[in-house]
């Protein structure tokens, strides 16, 4: 025998559905509500800390929270320790507390350092500076005014560690403690005129041995390059000579009026500038060559009634005759003569040699 099917009004229809879920998400959300108002409005505000002597062992936590850390709790009451601030249930670091500790330790470093630092460099400062002075400068100082004694002491507990830390500290015989700066603090403490001196005092020997070389190689180079430009000077003066000379002994062949010798002094001169006449060396080396060349000859002659020393080309042991044959005639293609009035150095002295020497012969006889 098969069971009766149900009616179709048996089950909800889809917009009953949805109706029935709504009004259950209301309710969840109205219960919800209503237990987080009623926990709060009926916290008991006589439940807070417990004291920090409290054993929980023996008692009900539900009763008081535990206090907390860097902090003490009397009477239910919590009351954070030097350094720390309460925020809400909590005790935190409190950051102007932390600022003033490190004021405090950048002036701890500032003065000790600078004591240290005035003591290599000007011999003024010390080296081992009493801590119990720092602290006495410090006491006068305008930003520690603000603190109370008990806040004072737990400041200065925690700048006395990171000192500690940062510095090095030691016990004199008579029990004070003294502080001194690290080396490799107390050189950024230093001037620069300090560190410069001190650099140099270090490195006298190696800056001392350095300056001799180079002023040795100076002098040495000079020498060297005075000794080159002399050499080139001399050779220059002596083929000026050879020039000379040799273009004398062309003209005094070609023209009874000139004559083939030169005066050695007045050749020296003509040549010379006037600076190099101060130095007889210059023309003695140049002499040195002269007497040396074959192809020159330097006697003894009476000029002006004077024994005088002159030089004469010998044209038959000329070695360079066509080459300044051809010089000369490439000269006179590009040198335009303006006026019949110039006359050059060479036939001057030529013509004035030869009205000397006839105006002695004349006088002679």
């Amino acid at each position: 025998m098969a069971l009766p099917e149900p009616p179709q009004s048996f089950f909800p229809s889809k917009d009953e559905f949805l109706r029935l879920l709504t009004v259950l998400l209301v309710a969840c959300a109205v219960a919800f509500t209503c237990n987080f108002l009623a926990k709060s409005m009926s916290s008991n505000p006589t439940i807070s800390f417990c004291d920090s002597n409290f054993d929980s062992l023996d008692s009900d936590l539900d009763l008081c929270e535990p206090c907390p850390i860097n902090g003490e709790c009397y009477q239910r009451k919590l009351k954070c320790n030097h350094g720390y601030r309460k925020k809400g249930n909590l005790c935190v670091e409190d950051g102007e507390i932390n600022e003033l500790t490190k004021k405090l330790v950048g002036y701890f470093e500032r003065k000790v350092c600078e004591a240290y630092a005035d003591s290599e460099c000007y011999g003024t400062g010390k080296i081992w500076v009493p801590e119990n002075d720092v602290w006495e400068d410090l006491r006068s100082n305008v930003f520690l005014n603000t603190l109370d004694e008990s806040a004072y002491i737990f400041v200065k507990g925690k700048a006395v560690e990171a000192v500690t830390e940062l510095l090095q500290k030691r016990t004199n015989s008579n029990g004070i403690n003294e502080l001194k700066c690290p080396e490799s603090v107390v050189k950024s403490y230093k001037p620069l005129t300090c560190r410069i001196h001190q650099w140099l005092l270090r490195n006298i020997l190696i800056i001392s041995s350095s300056c001799v070389m180079l002023v040795g190689c100076a002098i040495l180079r000079r020498k060297i390059r005075s000794k080159r430009q002399f050499s080139r000077r001399v050779e220059e003066l002596y083929n000026q000579v050879c020039d000379f000379l040799e273009e004398n002994a062309l003209a005094s062949n070609s023209s009874d009026d000139c004559v083939p010798w030169v005066i050695a002094s007045w050749l020296r001169d003509y040549l010379l500038l006037p600076r190099e006449r101060r130095d007889p060396q210059l023309w003695s080396k140049v002499e040195e060559l002269i007497q040396e060349d074959s192809r020159i000859d330097r006697y003894q002659k009476l000029v002006k009634g004077e024994q005088r020393v002159v030089l004469e080309w010998q044209v038959e042991g000329s070695l360079s005759l066509s080459k300044l044959k051809k010089r000369r005639e490439t000269e006179k293609k590009d040198i335009k003569v303006i006026g019949s009035t110039n006359t050059s150095l060479q036939e001057y002295y030529n013509r004035r040699i030869a009205g000397k020497k006839l105006k002695s012969e004349n006088h002679f006889y």
